[in-house]
């Protein structure tokens, strides 16, 4: 994911884990938010798409 910025809405964060458990190169979960790890790995696409709220954006 090189060159594309990576944004997670924290405080729209429902804190369920399953982009962290899809992509966990990428994300980790830190007191029950989504945070960024790692924003070259590539499963963050995978990560935005199963997101229940849609607060992960990849520009």
């Amino acid at each position: 994911m090189k060159n594309m910025k990576i944004e997670i809405e924290k405080n729209k964060c429902i804190g369920c884990g399953v982009c962290a458990s899809v992509c966990p190169e990428g994300i980790e979960m830190i007191n029950g938010v989504a945070t960024i790890k790692n924003a070259d790995a590539d499963c963050l696409q995978n990560a935005a798409e199963v997101c229940p709220v849609n607060i992960i954006k990849i520009n």
